[in-house]
């Protein structure tokens, strides 16, 4: 494997617990071994459902103050990880959390969708400037399961790769059909505290689409405390975890990605291998 001493990885996500679910393992791996992992949240996630009923006047329906109780969670989350540094895109509260499409809060004035593409990509390009990312993932264009934000988040990094040439490599985060079908043939067989879904209830990509299989094995605990620190969003249960729809989405020892800028040489268990 290449040293990751000292390199520099960014990922761009949409709401607070995003980070957790898709990639949360990669940062704790980089992190763990020496490079310098900085995370951009889009929004604060304040059209997110409650979980807690002790929490749910929190909700945009009510006090609409979860996006503040969310910068919390998202600050012990990344204190499991242990990445260097996280970013606001615009700063805390500058963009809100759009909804899933056709909802009210598509058409808030400070709906991410909402915003102008081009300053947003101008705002992450002033986090790439300060911390000078090799390598930088964000979702694919579907936003892996077809949140508007997601497929803003994945917008806003292609146009800021596009205009950052020091950027060698960008990455979509995916799931593995393959692994998805594993992980819920073997919840099936357990006792677990959430409903176990059909293979194709879950958003997945076929594995011949996948070029890069980066090994979390060792950093299962750290990504499982993350998931945790999101308690509004996330519970967590044996080698699981469900959002507020109570579906079980297993967690594999391995993050998945496809590779979509820079040389494939080398990245096909390491972002910067061969780099």
């Amino acid at each position: 494997m290449t040293s990751v001493d000292g390199r520099r990885v960014l990922f761009v996500h949409a709401h607070p617990d995003d980070e957790s679910i898709t990639t949360g393992g990669t940062i704790a791996r980089y992190a763990a071994e020496g490079a310098d992992v900085t995370v951009v949240t889009c929004t604060l996630g304040e059209e997110g459902e409650i979980i807690p009923p002790e929490l749910d006047q929190l909700g945009a329906w009510a006090a609409d103050q979860l996006g503040g109780y969310r910068i919390g969670e998202l600050a012990a989350a990344g204190t499991a990880l242990g990445w260097s540094g996280h970013r606001f895109l615009g700063g805390a509260g500058r963009w809100r959390d759009s909804g899933m499409a056709g909802v009210a809060a598509n058409d808030h004035p400070r709906a991410l969708v909402r915003g102008a593409l081009s300053e947003q990509v101008d705002q992450l390009l002033t986090v790439f400037d300060e911390v000078r990312p090799e390598v930088v993932v964000t979702y694919d264009a579907h936003g892996g399961y077809g949140h508007p934000d997601h497929i803003r988040a994945h917008e806003i990094a292609t146009a800021a790769v596009r205009r950052a040439p020091a950027v060698r490599r960008l990455f979509h985060t995916v799931a593995s059909a393959r692994a998805t079908a594993l992980g819920l043939a073997e919840l099936r067989e357990r006792e677990i505290p959430f409903r176990v879904p059909d293979d194709t209830e879950l958003p997945a990509t076929p594995d011949s689409e996948i070029t890069t299989r980066v090994d979390i094995g060792a950093y299962r605990d750290a990504k499982f405390a993350a998931l945790a620190a999101h308690r509004t969003q996330v519970t967590v249960g044996p080698d699981c975890f469900a959002l507020s729809n109570d579906l079980a989405q297993p967690v594999s020892d391995t993050e998945y990605y496809v590779l979509v800028h820079g040389q494939a040489p080398g990245a096909e268990s390491d972002l910067f291998g061969g780099l």
